[in-house]
Parts: structure tokens; sequence; C-alpha cells
């Protein structure tokens, strides 16, 4: 067959004589892949700082009530887990996501002052807050937003807390966060006598036991002593609770929806290639050129725009996580590294929706009648 009459050279020669409807179709499924890279990509970021939170200040299990947003322990519990031969440290903490400013919000932890949690912390300047006091201890990444130093002010929901301590971090959530005093978060919540959880440090695994094994009887024995609250693995927390389901149901429902509108774009664009290249369609088939090879044609075509749309998708997302990874609301959550993974999901899903896209136009241009094709005006 003649290099002009190949059908990459067909494919290539038909994208490029409709330059603009081409590259209007490329931006459309790049915008797509666009919101998929930024928008999942950010959902796991968010996973991952959650993973990384527990594992930095080596909390092994979360002593929480079913609800993850809304959990709600009696105080008293805490005693009762400390109690179990097994654990070796365990601390009442709550948490919650609070607006600092109409611009900025944060995640604030109540803990005690003592609690081991403070290990995955690195002072930059001053030190911890005290029990009963009414300070504060902010993250390196929220007091640069916030303009904040040791011995200013912050009001968090109509209270004044004097700022005691600016801190590093061992995840992005932990550098955007505030922390303090327990009896004092208990206050701004009225959760008087109530915590969000207990988070539990397991002493050394036993010679001769499996982590798995180890990890169950522990949570068997906190369970046994706090009828109706869960024991969960801190690893299972952090990538199953509701503020991680929403990210990730958020972030590919919306994916979704923006999918669905660039496969619609790519089969508009290959529906109108069809009508406008009928008379040349039914001088393949009279040469020779079989069905199939006519819908492989133009499935190559649809499926080039999906494949290019996703190249330029992955950049386009990519830059979008880097925008949320400056501004105030979002950068605690976002990290703007792209997992090989995240990369081939992307490409592959641009080059099912070329193919997805391409189906129906494929197969009409592959039925069209060589006789009254060639009729065509």
């Amino acid at each position: 067959m003649p290099a002009q009459l190949s059908l990459t050279g067909f494919a290539w020669k038909n994208l490029w004589r409709r330059r603009l409807r081409t590259l209007l179709t490329l931006c459309g499924i790049g915008m797509a892949i666009g919101a998929f890279v930024a928008l999942v990509g950010f959902s796991r970021s968010f996973e991952t700082e959650w993973l990384r939170l527990y594992s930095s200040s080596g909390t092994d299990i979360a002593v929480v009530d079913k609800n993850f947003m809304n959990s709600s322990v009696d105080q008293g519990v805490v005693a009762k887990v400390r109690g179990v031969s097994i654990v070796e440290q365990a601390e009442p903490m709550i948490f919650n996501i609070m607006d600092l400013t109409p611009e900025v919000n944060a995640i604030v932890f109540g803990w005690l002052d003592d609690t081991y949690e403070f290990n995955s912390l690195t002072f930059t300047s001053g030190s911890r807050f005290r029990n009963g006091k009414p300070e504060v201890i902010i993250g390196d990444t929220l007091a640069r937003n916030l303009n904040k130093k040791v011995g200013d002010s912050l009001v968090m929901q109509g209270s004044t807390f004097s700022v005691a301590g600016i801190f590093h971090g061992g995840t992005a959530l932990e550098a955007g966060a505030v922390i303090l005093p327990l009896d004092q978060m208990q206050l701004l919540s009225s959760m008087q006598g109530k915590v969000s959880g207990v988070h539990v440090r397991l002493r050394p695994i036993p010679a001769g036991e499996t982590q798995e094994h180890y990890f169950k009887r522990a949570q068997a024995a906190i369970e046994a002593v706090v009828p109706g609250l869960n024991a969960q693995l801190a690893t299972d927390r952090a990538s199953n609770n509701q503020f991680v389901d929403l990210a990730h149901a958020v972030a590919w429902g919306t994916s979704a929806i923006a999918l669905i509108v660039g496969i619609l774009g790519i089969a508009n664009t290959m529906a109108m290639s069809v009508f406008e290249r009928t008379r040349e369609i039914g001088i393949l088939r009279a040469i020779g050129w079989k069905s199939w090879l006519v819908m492989l044609l133009i499935e190559t075509e649809a499926t080039g725009l999906g494949f290019a749309g996703g190249i330029i998708g992955i950049g386009a997302g990519w830059a979008g996580l880097r925008l949320l990874s400056v501004l105030p609301k979002t950068n605690i959550f976002v990290s703007t590294s792209l997992t090989p993974l995240h990369l081939l999901q992307a490409v592959a899903i641009s080059v099912l929706s070329g193919i997805i896209a391409g189906a129906y136009p494929a197969w009409r241009g592959a039925h069209l009648s060589p006789v009254e094709a060639l009729r065509h005006d």
C-alpha cells in the first residue's frame, strides 16, 4: 500500500487538516484528564498525609466510635485503655477543622502537654504549651500563612490564645495545624469530659509473634475493656475514614463528569469527520479497504486524540496541583508529586476515552455503502 494511503498517514492527515477543531478537542480531553490528575492526586495526597500523621508519631491504634468526623468518646476510657497490658502509652486527643481567617482554615488538635505525639515535632521557636493555659503551638507552614510568631495572639472561635511555639511537623497536616491543650480544646468545642479518640502506642512485638497477629490481639484486648468502641489500626483509620472517603468521592465524581464531557467532545469531532469524509471513505472501500480497516482508521484517530489529550492533561493536572499547594486553604493537604501509577492511570483513561468516543463514528463509517458514499457530495 503506498505511504500516502497508509492507515497512520490517513489518520494524521485527517486530524491535521481540521487543525482548529483538533486543537479544541485536545483542549477538552486535556482539561478532563487534568481534572482527574489534580483532583485524584489531591485526594490521594490527603490520604497519604493522614497515614504519615500516624506513622510519624508512632501511633499504632486509634480508639474511636464509629463516626470519624464526629467521634465523641468519654474521657474516662483513657484509664481503661492504659490498663491493658499490651498498651505502652494511650493519649486522649480532639481534632477539628476550623476557620482561622476568612481565607485560612486549619486542622486543630487538642493534646495533653506530655503526650508522646510531641516526639514527631521539632520546635523552630518557643516551646510546648501548658495544660490549663490559653496557649497554642502552630506549624511553620501555618505560621507563615498567618504571619505569626511566638508571643503573638491567635483568635479561634472568639477565644484568644497566645502562641507558645512554632514547630516543624513530620507531615504537611501537622505543619499546617494548630495544637492546644486538651482542656482548652474541650472548652472551645463544647466537649467537656469528651475526646475525639484515644491514640495508642503498643509495647514492642514479642519475639516469634507476627505483627498482624500482635495487632489483632491488641485490638481484641482493647475492645474488651471499652465495649461499644472500635480499636482501629492507624493504617485503616488513615485510609478508611469519612474525610478521605469524601475527598475520593468528590475527586472521582468531578473527574467522571469532566471525562464524560471530554468523551463527547471527541465523539462529536469524529462524527463530523466521518460525515465530511463520506466520499473519501467510499473511495477507500472501492479500492479495497475492508470495513474493519476503515473502523480501525477512525479508532486510530480517536485514540490519538485521547492519548495526546492525556499528555496535555498530565501537564495541566500538575499545574493544578502546584496551584493548590500554594493556596492557604489547601496547601496543608497537597503534594505536587505524581506517582507512576497515577500517571499510568491518567494515560490509560485518556486512551480508553478515545476508544469509547470513536466507537460509534467508527461503526458508522465502516458500514457506509461504498456506492452511496461515492454519490455523496
